[in-house]
């Protein structure tokens, strides 16, 4: 595995479109949106998206394949999957579906802080949140159900996962809700000193 270059979503997603076949990064972000990986990865700023391809083909796991010129449109740069690169995405590949890795995203980490604001408060905001999370759930719905016969389950199985979370979330979040809305969950409000411990009483 390429000592400097870390793993990431994104940068795998790249080698994985390559190994498809060898495209200049405009085709890849599309693709991406095409086949809905931008659902599970950030390709929102394209200076992300091309900033990963410089690292990868600096670290030799892709390499120019041609320029292509065309008076209507921009030079490009089409790259392409090296040897090197197919074994270090099969290596993260292997790694990311084994191996759970510990990751930090924000709502855990806001809800380690659920005391600093009135329980009133947070009610209304996990109810923003659960509906939120709703209309997501419905969205993977409906365009799992969208999906052609023709396409075999394994290209959209990234979105069956995110349904299951989605799903989970929103049934964990709506119990805590009705808990906060019927007095079961609650804690002292103002300055109590003490942030460390988070109880129901």
């Amino acid at each position: 595995m390429s000592a400097s270059l870390r793993s990431s979503p994104l940068a795998l997603t790249v080698l994985a479109l390559l190994h498809h076949e060898p495209m200049h990064p405009y085709a890849v972000q599309r693709l991406i949106k095409q086949w809905g990986k931008d659902q599970v990865v950030n390709v929102s700023q394209r200076a992300g998206l091309y900033r990963t391809i410089e690292r990868l083909h600096a670290e030799g796991l892709i390499a120019v394949r041609e320029t292509t010129r065309d008076p209507a449109y921009p030079e490009r740069t089409v790259y392409e999957l090296t040897d090197a690169g197919r074994h270090v995405a099969r290596e993260w590949l292997d790694q990311m579906l084994a191996v759970p890795k510990q990751e930090f995203p924000q709502f855990p980490a806001a809800l380690s802080h659920l005391m600093m604001i009135p329980p009133e408060d947070a009610l209304l905001l996990l109810e923003r949140r659960a509906e939120r999370l709703a209309e997501t759930r419905a969205g993977l719905e409906t365009a799992l159900a969208a999906q052609t016969g023709d396409l075999p389950r394994v290209t959209a199985i990234e979105s069956e996962y995110m349904l299951a979370v989605t799903d989970a979330e929103e049934r964990w979040l709506r119990s805590v809700v009705d808990d906060l809305r019927a007095g079961r969950l609650t804690w002292p409000t103002g300055d109590t000193g003490d942030t460390g411990d988070k109880g129901d009483s």
